[in-house]
């Protein structure tokens, strides 16, 4: 299904560093979630998760995340050179929990959540975040490049019970690290 058209991002966005993210990104994550975004030619789509991190690797900011095979917004950041990472303020939980619930080939999740879908331009962050989405009512955007990207093994499990409790169908995710290039407050 086609999502809403993004709307321009306005000016009042505050380019920070990834490294002023407030709090705790594992409580964040695991706890609040966040929507992991990409867009393409043929459009944008968004799903909340609720695994990731961020960290340091090849001397790079970086944030890691993880999509599912099965999962519609897989094809859009396979295909799209960069993503973002938007965090809320818990009052959108039940917004993060539809779009983790429900797919983008069938629903516009924007238009269902009420969430307001922004593109940026080359004038925010120097160019970095040109033609991501994110969405207005986040509390914090982080902008990624794509660096590298790997398909779970599942013979590579040393503890069996991860595939088995996790992958009982056999749908492993994709691991994606990307540099963070800004963050978007």
């Amino acid at each position: 299904m086609k999502q809403t058209e993004p709307v321009p991002a306005g000016n009042e966005w505050i380019v920070k560093s990834i490294r002023d993210f407030s709090g705790s990104p594992v409580a964040r994550i695991a706890g609040e979630w966040m929507l992991v975004t990409a867009a393409g030619k043929e459009g944008w789509n968004t799903m909340t998760a609720s695994w990731g991190s961020f960290g340091e690797l090849w001397g790079k900011d970086v944030a890691f995340m993880f999509i599912r095979e099965s999962r519609h917004t897989k094809a859009f950041a396979d295909g799209a050179p960069l993503f973002t990472l938007s965090f809320f303020d818990k009052k959108y939980k039940k917004a993060l929990a539809f779009c983790g619930d429900k797919s983008g080939r069938d629903y516009d999740k924007a238009k269902e959540t009420g969430l307001t879908p922004i593109i940026f331009d080359e004038k925010i962050a120097g160019g970095k975040a040109a033609g991501v989405v994110g969405f207005k009512e986040a509390s914090e955007i982080i902008v990624c490049k794509k660096l590298y990207t790997h398909d779970f093994d599942p013979k590579a499990f040393l503890d069996p019970s991860i595939g088995e409790g996790c992958y009982p169908e056999g749908d492993y995710h994709t691991l994606y690290i990307g540099e963070a290039l800004c963050m978007l407050t």
